[in-house]
């Protein structure tokens, strides 16, 4: 993350993030609890060293069904401590309380009358431990937070969001161009700074277009990479046609990335009024995420300073409601600067991008910063909630000043 910070003029606690799975805990805030009746069997789970995916695999396996006959409301990250809800249909009770598995704890069962969605979430709350900082930590991470409580937080989208190397951006941003070469040649090639030994070869050998012996290269650990390596060389080197045979979830995960770059880039040009409505601008109703237009932005604005509202930036797709005004020309130049016009934004070899608005601030529920100590020695505790889809990253950069990217989507 290179973006501006929004307390830019606040020194930060220095530190180190995630020195343990421990150091970062998360727990799902549920939309509604089980009723307890149905045939849909929920259950909280709280699993360590494991993405929620892999959880969801693991358990389906043990219980005989599919990983997609288990519901989820939110993916959480591997290198944390986190508590999340689960749900399967038609399976007892007892045989999911009953489950043993290693890293992953049930702790509770009920049941309900419909499968747990993507989405039926409140929020997350998060307790991070934060080590090595500062001597007066307690008391600059404090008036960070203070301002961060009243201004809201910068609604970027962290860093995990465009791969380890960074690039899932740049991959959406040349498919959206049709530029099918160069979205091939990032994901398969393009050795970088990151990459090591075998996964270095690999490729290097795809960048000399030896496909074949680049898949036999990458380790079995990347078998997408494998698999597309050997569709390169079957096409004879067709860009287009390896695209198509990428897994539609990574498809659709490098577009939304292109999606999520432009959208940081409006956060970072507002960053200092992330709370001032701009007539013609598209304002986000923090209570139900409807959006309507500002037509009378002094009007408004009493509304926005109690957080009740906020502006909204671009997630770019065929029905993404354009702002207005200077907000819309904004938008407009972003796109242009980027090489792109909406046209651009229709389906993708099977992926859809409908769009949408994005608030570019939300609110920061129930901090709390603490100076504490447990068996690894002395840290800042800090203890917040968040809403879905946003990132406990851009308090620990505020916070840190250190830029750690090591963070997850809640």
């Amino acid at each position: 993350m290179t973006f501006p910070y929004l307390t830019e003029g606040l020194p930060g606690v220095g530190g180190v993030v995630k020195q343990s799975e421990d150091d970062f805990v998360v727990e799902e805030l549920p939309l509604y609890e089980p009723s307890g009746n149905g045939t849909h069997t929920y259950f909280g789970i709280e699993k360590r060293g494991l993405t929620t995916l892999a959880a969801v695999e693991l358990i389906a396996k043990a219980l005989g069904k599919r990983p997609r006959d288990i519901g989820y409301a939110g993916l959480k990250d591997a290198r944390a401590v986190t508590r999340q809800m689960l749900s399967v249909e038609h399976v007892a009770p007892q045989r999911v309380e009953a489950l043993d598995l290693s890293r992953i704890k049930v702790l509770w069962v009920n049941q309900h009358r419909n499968k747990l969605k993507l989405g039926h979430l409140k929020g997350n709350r998060f307790i991070l431990k934060i080590r090595e900082v500062a001597p007066d930590a307690a008391a600059r991470a404090g008036e960070i937070i203070a301002m961060i409580s009243r201004c809201g937080v910068p609604n970027y989208f962290g860093p995990q969001r465009f791969g380890a190397r960074g690039d899932n951006a740049a991959i959406g941003h040349a498919v959206l161009k049709g530029d099918f070469d160069e979205a091939i040649g990032v994901l398969l090639g393009r050795p970088g700074l990151l990459d090591r030994d075998e996964v270095l070869r690999a490729r290097e050998l795809f960048d000399q277009g030896c496909y074949e012996e680049a898949g036999e290269m990458w380790p079995a650990a990347f078998r997408e990479q494998i698999r597309l390596c050997r569709a390169m060389a079957k096409s004879g080197g067709n860009a287009e046609r390896t695209w198509s045979a990428v897994n539609h979830s990574l498809r659709r995960l490098y577009l939304s990335a292109e999606q999520s770059r432009l959208f940081n880039v409006v956060v970072e040009t507002r960053i200092r009024e992330l709370g001032r409505l701009q007539q013609g601008d598209l304002a986000w109703k923090h209570v139900n995420g409807a959006c309507f237009r500002v037509e009378d932005a002094v009007a408004e604005q009493p509304r926005c300073d109690t957080f009740e509202i906020s502006p909204t930036g671009p997630l770019f797709g065929t029905r993404m409601t354009e702002p207005a005004g200077q907000p819309g020309e904004l938008e407009a130049k972003l796109l242009a600067d980027a090489g792109l016009d909406r046209t651009l934004f229709r389906s993708k070899h099977g992926v859809k991008l409908d769009g949408a608005r994005r608030p570019l601030r939300v609110p920061l529920d129930n901090p709390e910063v603490v100076e504490a100590g447990d068996q690894q020695g002395s840290h800042l505790r800090l203890t917040f909630a968040l809403p879905p889809g946003s990132y406990a990253t851009m308090i620990t950069r505020e916070v840190c000043k250190t830029d750690n990217p090591d963070d997850s989507p809640p």
